[in-house]
């Protein structure tokens, strides 16, 4: 067998399984969401308290994220990938086993720190993979990150009807634990000559800032009862995110190279991402919400957890096809102008929704839309930001991208509920009609102004880093063929 060969068979290996654990990762860190109740009633604790349960999760791969994305860029990443599924697979542990409420909790926690691996992901692909292989790779990494969700909630909320709660979580203990053994195997050492050092000072300054961002996102109690507390966290949030964004500028080993977000690409991408993100999650939200909505309501359909959780089956299937078509037909299309049009496409979701949800097969259309807008812009952004990127840099550049995410879903998600709870009228458990079509009015807003970013982006096109230089501190460039 040649090396060529031998490099080949390799790659074949590695691009299903950097998919997989991306996949993993993805739907262990979202077994929160179908399991809430489950988990208030086995525990004994408030929905309040059974919500932590998804927003640790959320909180400590956001955290982990840049934190990971720095070490993604240095001598040690597939030991930081195999440290970090470590963390993941003894998290999945201690929610199965019977332990009290708060050991749950700090399980919930160490599974979250692995979403901080897909951009790890991206970064072992730009490196080992071939250029055409790579971006395709890259990008269906991106799309699995996102629909992962959609792949764990019917599953996770089956098993939790048939074996309980911790029998849902017992099959993120098995995924995450085949998911080590693959990255045992197949993940490759980084290129010599490269250093990355982590800010940790910088680190905890943005957790404080993200916590508090999520935890006004997710008590939407405190912004109607107590609004003044609420404005002093939320100034408070903004001030760390400042000290940690001037202290960033200054470090010589910035956890996140917050420079780059000068560049227009960078910037108008993360923007995107940040609008976009908080309009696709608000669609999710209320989709997912309108069908476990009981007849009584006079709407609604009144479906069990599990029965919810299919109808996330045409986000996941049709996402997942748009990713496969989406590196195919960058080939004709510039990727700012993919993003533009997978916003319109999620913006033709919430058209949908607020015009016709009358029975379930709409519902379903709609989320399909939304699912074919979300993958492609999914796979359509990272080409957006590695264009301009190098090689050595891609698991940064793309952490603090899905830290942006991260808080673009959680404000979509905090969008929804306070729509939502403005049109709950006194003394009744479930919003008016017409709130869910406020709220997707508010959608259809939020995709107009990502489409009209992505647009900007396409007309201002920086020139973009040359695929091949590997980790050159001043990248080469290539004329742009415009």
């Amino acid at each position: 067998m040649t090396e060529r060969t031998l490099e080949r068979s390799e790659a074949r290996l590695l691009v299903p399984a950097l998919v997989f654990i991306a996949l993993v990762v993805a739907v262990v860190a979202s077994l929160g969401t179908p399991l809430i109740t489950n988990v208030a009633t086995t525990f004994h604790v408030s929905l309040g308290s059974a919500q932590w349960t998804l927003t640790v999760a959320l909180l400590s791969g956001a955290v982990a994220t840049p934190v990971l994305g720095r070490l993604g860029a240095g001598p040690h990443r597939r030991a930081a990938i195999l440290a970090t599924l470590a963390i993941v697979v003894a998290g999945s542990a201690l929610t199965v086993l019977p332990l009290p409420f708060a050991w749950l909790l700090i399980g919930r926690a160490a599974q979250g720190v692995g979403l901080g691996l897909t951009a790890l992901m991206m970064g072992v692909a730009r490196d080992h993979l071939p250029e055409e292989r790579s971006t395709a790779t890259i990008a269906l990494i991106s799309v699995v990150s996102i629909i992962g969700a959609g792949v764990g909630y019917p599953l996770t909320a089956l098993l939790a009807e048939i074996g309980g709660v911790r029998a849902a979580y017992g099959f993120g203990l098995f995924v995450s634990a085949v998911a080590f053994l693959t990255a045992w195997r197949s993940i490759p050492v980084a290129p010599e000559g490269r250093s990355a050092h982590v800010n940790v000072a910088g680190a905890l300054v943005l957790a404080g800032g993200l916590f508090l961002v999520l935890f006004l996102a997710g008590q939407r109690s405190l912004w109607s009862r107590h609004l003044t507390a609420a404005v002093i966290l939320a100034v408070a949030a903004v001030l760390l995110l400042c000290v940690w964004t001037a202290s960033e500028l200054r470090s010589k080993a910035p956890l996140v190279g917050v420079r780059a977000v000068r560049n227009l690409a960078v910037a108008g991408a993360n923007i995107a991402m940040f609008v976009g993100g908080s309009g696709m999650y608000l669609l999710l939200t209320l989709i997912t919400r309108y069908a476990q909505t009981p007849h009584s309501a006079g709407y609604g359909f009144g479906l069990t957890t599990f029965a919810a959780g299919l109808v996330l089956v045409p986000f996941s299937v049709l996402g997942f096809v748009a990713g496969k078509l989406t590196p195919r037909v960058r080939t004709l299309i510039d990727a700012p102008f993919l993003l533009a049009g997978s916003a319109v496409v999620v913006g033709g979701g919430f058209v949908l929704f607020a015009a016709a949800r009358s029975n379930l097969a709409e519902l379903l259309v709609a989320m399909g839309v939304l699912g074919f807008g979300v993958g492609g812009f999914s796979a359509a952004m990272p080409g957006v930001i590695l264009a301009v990127t190098p090689k050595s840099e891609t698991s940064s550049a793309m952490s603090f991208n899905y830290v942006v995410r991260s808080v673009g879903y959680s404000l979509g998600s905090a969008i929804g509920g306070l729509v939502l709870a403005a049109g709950t009228d006194t003394g009744h458990l479930f919003p008016d009609y017409h709130a869910y079509t406020t709220a997707a009015l508010v959608g259809i807003a939020a995709m107009a102004v990502t489409a009209m970013t992505a647009t900007a982006l396409a007309r201002h096109r920086p020139p973009e880093i040359n695929p091949t230089a590997a980790t050159a501190s001043v990248p080469s460039r290539r004329r742009s063929s415009r």
